[in-house]
């Protein structure tokens, strides 16, 4: 799919102006709100205010700029389809084909110790709205939700003159991801504050980041399979060279707690080599199995 139109909102402002330049290079139109809009124009590109496209300014201290139909109209309607079409031209609603942004900072903001209200403020409405309407409709459009896709994208744009389907459905998954976690990081923050005045919604919410694909699960046959880690909270150890099984990961997660608990009781760095036997079928003729080996090394 050709861009030819893409609306630009961020607050991690880190190699935005290469990649808009680069859009711009394409005649790619830019549009865009407050500081994004201030920091393009800085770098000597035409951008096109939100407002002045919707026909409607901002207003309610920026809460409300990008939630209008001629925003949403032009990242959800479909292309190709006669109704679609007949109804974004009687509203004079334009197609987007690109939306880049990041949410509001409100994770950070909560570290930082900042007031409730502030935090609240730091909750991001537009933002999410953009996201799924952009996402859900990846058959036309793109999400770019990060500088590290920036990379990807122009290679892409570059080389096919326009984003792919497997592109956009690559960025649509990791925009919701995105999103669920996010959401997630409101809802413990709302349950937390809840918990200090003695209430609590009885709500808990996780998710789950890919670390690696196993080479299989408990048994062969158990294909495909991965490991995933908690929110945060990823493995305490790294994968140096080879696939592991889930039985050698277990192996690995018992060698680490060892190792662990003797460098706390000595105060000395700590040490284990321990063997997880791999089975590998012989013949798929018969049930016989052979064992082999494999050795890890771990150190804490």
């Amino acid at each position: 799919m050709p861009v030819t139109r893409a609306l630009v909102s961020v607050s991690d402002k880190s190699g935005i102006t290469d990649l808009c330049k680069f859009l711009a290079d394409r005649n790619v139109e830019l549009l865009s709100t407050g500081g994004t809009a201030v920091a393009l124009r800085n770098a000597g590109l035409t951008v096109r205010d939100v407002s002045d496209y919707t026909g409607s300014p901002e207003i309610l201290d920026g809460r409300v700029k990008t939630l209008h139909p001629k925003v949403h109209g032009g990242l959800l309607g479909v292309r190709g389809n006669p109704q679609h079409e007949k109804e974004m031209s009687e509203n004079n609603i334009g197609c987007i084909d690109m939306t880049i942004l990041n949410l509001y900072p409100f994770e950070a903001t909560v570290a930082k110790g900042s007031p409730f209200s502030q935090c609240v403020e730091n909750i991001d409405i537009g933002g999410p709205s953009m996201l799924r309407s952009t996402a859900k409709n990846h058959a036309f459009t793109a999400i770019v939700t990060s500088p590290s896709q920036y990379s990807e994208l122009m290679e892409c744009i570059e080389k096919n003159g326009g984003t792919t389907l497997a592109l956009r459905k690559k960025f649509a998954a990791q925009a919701f991801a995105l999103s669920a976690s996010y959401d997630k990081a409101i809802s413990t923050w709302f349950s937390q504050q809840l918990s200090t005045s003695g209430s609590d919604t009885g709500a808990v919410s996780r998710t789950y980041q890919h670390e690696f694909t196993l080479k299989y699960g408990c048994n062969p046959h158990q294909k495909p399979a991965r490991i995933l880690s908690i929110d945060e909270h990823g493995l305490p150890f790294r994968v140096l060279n080879g696939v592991p099984g889930y039985i050698n990961l277990l192996d690995a997660a018992n060698a680490w707690q060892l190792v662990k608990e003797l460098r706390q009781a000595t105060g000395l760095a700590a040490a284990t080599s321990f063997v997880s036997i791999l089975m590998s079928r012989i013949s798929r003729h018969n049930n016989f199995r052979r064992c082999i080996p494999i050795g890890f090394v771990l150190f804490i």
